[in-house]
């Protein structure tokens, strides 16, 4: 056995491999079954909406065509990886129709062993189907229907640097890293029952549920009286007998497995199915480490909950700085297997006792605490105590350990015999599905990118579009698919689009001048390179109806709308705010009618929407502050364009707003009465967006798509005043008040009122994905 050559768990006093420690990648693999509404499992071909299973990176099958298998890239937090894998399953969720996620790794009701369908991968993966077909002959079709989730695992290669250069200065850097991977890995096979006890989540099956015996071949219902975990169990997904190979190096652990193939004891080193597995990149480096014993949690959408998933990260660690207990040869394997299995088939029995490795039994219970107290110490020393997540996750664990929390095995039994098996989980998978439909416009554990982002990248993932977040706060992204490559950036500025075309849409002046002469209506006004003369100029513009607004912004940012332009002070605020976001301002003409947002996309319009100004509606007891903090709780609304409404402010300009109206916040409306807090219908200052795609005359579409090509754009979000939707378009009935060249589309996919116009879809048709 090659030995690390200092003690790993005295390298944690240096302050820069403590630094470090937490660095790492993460991945998840979860299978779940598709069953009809009554529990059964659903027989129908993969939705192909999800894409082509045989290249998707995200979303494919496992044995069966019915097992959904959804595929987390390797990110580098667990909370990163957590909400991938929850929108995943939102993804999945919203593309089965009528279908629903089973959320346990024991099955649903199956039909005749010869009616389970084994996925079909095409002509591109027939060695697939016939591995699957060997599988089932050889372990029965029900076994195969046993699903779970794989918890990827790798060292960021700043820890693994800063270990060879305290530990292996002057050694293979390389094998040493191989001796890092195989002690955690020794370690995890030793004590890896804990998890198990801890997170078992398949205590109980339907009776009507039986698997083939490995030894007998006969089909046998599937009864453990206190199991945890009857999937982890010898009589689950496991192989004909327990193997035991050499963990001791690299090489002697792939010779070992080798044999067993050799011998025909195995179809191949991926039929070996150990509780954890060393994974390898395409040049046969390790990659990372795969730990394959966690059930899927019912009581959990995505399967599994962010403290287990931090609290695996924590036992891996400790696995690896953990001394060993000498060699692990195979009496040890069989004492490791063996206490595997007594807590899987009789983990909720309190007096269950289990083997140390030294020789002695002890209670699971006494045994676990020990563990427990080992990492809590482990913690302490890597001072990560104050670690918000790892408190977190540690207290949960300490919960379940002294029964303040029951643990889900237990749990479940319970609400199994309440309920029945199919009942139970049934009643979970429906909740989960309307969970995933009130959340279909978020993109978990990326709420903090602009919600048009967070959609399109939903589109993508649906699609098997591999993305890459190149920086988070300008919401850059990387599409990739096979050899095509585009960069997006907040959503909507694409390769499309040519850079004078952008910076034209850009300058309202501009804008207004190119439209102008293309005999296109745009307000009239005039434009203001100096503060000074724009404050000196109220008399001009004295008893008109005016916009006040920055040459170059957007998300109505600096506009202020001026009805009666009676009070000078309130004109010079307007020009003030307006100088604050631009060296420039335009003050133009106050164009009557109701203001339309037109997606131009390609030469067609896409999606309109009418932008209904912040507004409150009075009940006659409550102000116009207490109105909007109670219109502002809808759960749609919130800040920073990731959710598809905006909160409403209680700012400057909509108190210059209500001055216009004699109002305040403290003023009281009456009963059912409807007032505006802001002029301009920006989504963005919290207005309200309705549907009209299908509502407004055809004219004023030819008219957005005109504007369109005098500007040779192919993305834009174009402001249209109209008098009257229904009557055709004229020099007076409507005005070009503005045109973005980076519009939302979330507005258009959840619209207040209105349908869905899936605008994120059709960014990726124009892109060619």
């Amino acid at each position: 056995m090659k030995t690390i050559h200092k003690n790993l768990f005295e390298v944690l006093e240096h302050k820069s491999i403590r630094s470090s420690i937490c660095d790492g990648k993460f991945g998840i693999e979860k299978e779940n079954v598709r069953v009809d509404k009554d529990g059964r499992m659903a027989t129908t071909p993969h939705p192909g909406i999800l894409g082509d299973k045989f290249q998707h990176p995200y979303i494919t099958t496992d044995f069966s065509e019915s097992q959904v298998e959804m595929i987390t890239p390797p990110l580098d937090s667990v909370d990163k990886v957590h909400g991938f894998l929850e929108t995943l399953h939102d993804v999945v969720t919203q593309n089965i129709g009528e279908e629903l996620l089973w959320p346990q790794s024991l099955p649903p009701l199956l039909p005749d062993e010869e009616n389970i369908p084994i996925a079909q991968f095409g002509d591109k993966g027939l060695s697939k189907e016939r591995y699957r077909e060997v599988l089932a002959k050889r372990y029965g079709r029900e076994r195969q229907m046993l699903t779970g989730i794989h918890y990827n695992f790798s060292l960021s290669d700043r820890l693994e640097k800063k270990l060879i250069r305290i530990c292996c200065p002057d050694g293979d850097a390389e094998t040493f890293r191989e001796t890092l991977y195989l002690k955690m890995l020794r370690n995890f096979m030793r004590y890896r029952w804990f998890l198990v006890w801890l997170f078992g989540s398949s205590p109980v099956s339907d009776p009507s549920f039986k698997m083939k015996s490995l030894k007998t071949g006969e089909k046998k219902p599937v009864v453990c009286g206190h199991a945890v975990s009857i999937r982890t169990s010898s009589g689950g997904y496991s192989n004909e007998e327990e193997y035991f190979v050499d963990f001791n190096s690299l090489d002697a652990f792939s010779k070992s497995i080798s044999k067993l193939v050799d011998e025909g004891r195995l179809i191949g080193h991926e039929e070996l199915y150990l509780p954890i597995r060393l994974k390898f990149d395409d040049n046969e480096r390790i990659s990372h480490v795969e730990v394959r014993l966690l059930d899927l949690d019912p009581y959990e959408k995505a399967g599994i909950s962010k403290d287990r998933l931090n609290l695996v990260h924590l036992f891996l660690l400790h696995c690896l700085f953990k001394d060993e207990p000498d060699h692990y040869d195979e009496r040890q394997q069989e004492i490791a297997a063996n206490n595997q299995d007594l807590v899987a088939c009789y983990g909720l029995k309190p007096d269950l006792k289990l083997s140390k490795f030294e020789g002695e039994d002890i209670l699971a219970s006494d045994y676990a605490k020990e563990i427990y107290s080992e990492i809590k110490n482990f913690l302490n020393v890597a001072q990560l105590e104050d670690n918000e997540r790892y408190i977190s996750a540690m207290k949960h664990c300490e919960d379940l350990m002294n029964g303040t929390v029951v643990r889900a095995s237990l749990k479940i039994r319970e609400d199994i015999l309440k309920e029945g098996f199919i009942s139970f989980h049934m009643k979970q998978a429906k909740k989960y599905q309307l969970e995933s439909k009130l959340s279909s416009f978020r993109f978990h554990g990326f709420e903090n990118l602009e919600l048009s982002t967070q959609l399109l990248l939903k589109a993508a993932l649906r699609r098997g579009v591999e993305f890459e977040i190149l920086d988070q706060n300008e919401n850059f992204v990387r599409l990739k698919q096979g050899d095509k490559v585009e960069y997006v950036m907040q959503a909507t500025r694409t390769s499309l689009d040519n850079y004078s075309s952008v910076l034209m849409m850009e300058n309202k002046l501009v804008t207004k001048t190119i439209l102008d002469e293309f005999g296109i209506s745009v307000p009239g006004g005039m434009n203001y390179l100096f503060k000074e003369k724009a404050l000196s100029d109220f008399e001009l513009f004295e008893g008109r109806a005016i916009v006040i607004k920055p040459k170059s912004t957007n998300f109505g940012l600096g506009i202020s709308i001026l009805k009666e332009n009676n009070k000078e002070e309130v004109y010079q605020r307007a020009v003030e705010i307006a100088f604050e976001h631009d060296n420039s301002i335009l003050i133009e003409d106050f164009v009557p009618g109701r203001e339309f947002r037109f997606f131009v996309m390609g030469e067609k319009v896409v999606g309109i929407l009418h932008r209904v100004p912040a507004n409150v509606k009075g009940d006659g007891k409550s102000s116009i502050r207490e109105l909007v903090l109670e219109k502002n709780l809808d759960p749609l609304r919130g800040k920073g364009y990731v959710t598809p409404l905006e909160k409403i402010n209680l700012g400057e300009a909509e108190a210059m707003f209500l001055a216009d109206q004699n109002l305040t916040f403290d003023s009281i409306p009456n009963t059912d009465e409807i007032i505006y807090l802001r002029e301009n219908s920006n989504i963005s200052t919290g207005g309200d967006s309705i549907d009209f795609t299908d509502d407004i005359h055809q004219s004023y579409k030819d008219i957005a798509i005109k504007a369109t090509k005098a500007l040779d754009v192919e993305i834009t979000g174009l402001d249209m005043m109209i008098i009257d939707v229904t009557t055709p378009a004229t020099e007076q009935n409507y005005s070009i008040i503005e045109m973005n060249f980076n519009p939302a589309i979330h507005i258009h996919c959840y619209p207040y009122k209105g349908e869905n116009r899936y605008l994120n879809e059709k960014v990726l048709d124009a892109l060619g994905y």
